[in-house]
């Protein structure tokens, strides 16, 4: 079993569960009344999209109401949640966290979340595969070196940017197209340092 690439898909599907109780809930609270378009901010009134980092949490769902959006992604929050912690090294469980990623994304679980669900569901799908029966590049073993570090940066950006925006919304939000470069070089590099990693922990097996 690939242990990295287990704690890398097991975190990208929690932070995608978790991103699904956040959005649930405040579409929940909304009340039993129409999605005011198919995709709208998930945060109702009185936020306004334009003066928050977050624009209010986007997101798209298909369901009639918001109440039936919040129940069913608050339900499938916990569900990706669970699933990830305790089933996703099973055979089929990076294709189930894709699965319940994509029916996230349909029922209003947001926009981005969803695709870190659906990421850490494909790395799931390599956790039980065999690894190269050769000696790790000079490459693999620089990104090795790196390994948890990707991830346990993204996973704080992705957790602290609440508090910090809580506390410094102005910044924040001026700070934002750093956030997403961030965001966006750490979720490959945390897939990949993780493959490294178990590539040269198989070293010995291996020969």
């Amino acid at each position: 079993m690939r242990k990295a690439t287990k704690t890398v898909a097991r975190w990208l599907g929690i932070l995608a569960g978790l991103a699904g109780l956040e959005h649930g809930y405040f579409e929940f609270i909304q009340g039993n009344i129409p999605a005011p378009s198919l995709v709208f901010p998930s945060m109702g009134p009185p936020c306004v999209p334009e003066r928050i980092w977050n624009a209010c949490e986007p997101a798209l769902t298909v369901l009639p109401n918001l109440m039936a959006a919040g129940i069913l992604t608050l339900l499938l929050g916990l569900l990706i949640i669970l699933w990830s912690v305790f089933f996703i090294q099973r055979k089929h469980g990076g294709v189930v966290l894709i699965l319940l990623s994509i029916l996230l994304l349909l029922s209003g679980g947001g926009i981005f979340p969803p695709l870190f669900g659906i990421i850490g569901g494909a790395t799931g799908m390599q956790i039980n595969r065999s690894l190269p029966d050769k000696a790790p590049s000079g490459i693999q073993r620089l990104a090795a070196k790196l390994w948890p570090w990707p991830l346990a940066i993204l996973v704080a950006w992705l957790l602290g940017q609440f508090l910090v925006g809580y506390l410094f919304n102005d910044f924040l939000k001026s700070i934002m197209g750093f956030g997403l470069l961030l965001i966006l070089s750490m979720l490959p590099l945390s897939v990949y340092t993780a493959y490294a990693s178990d590539v040269i922990h198989a070293v010995p097996q291996a020969g």
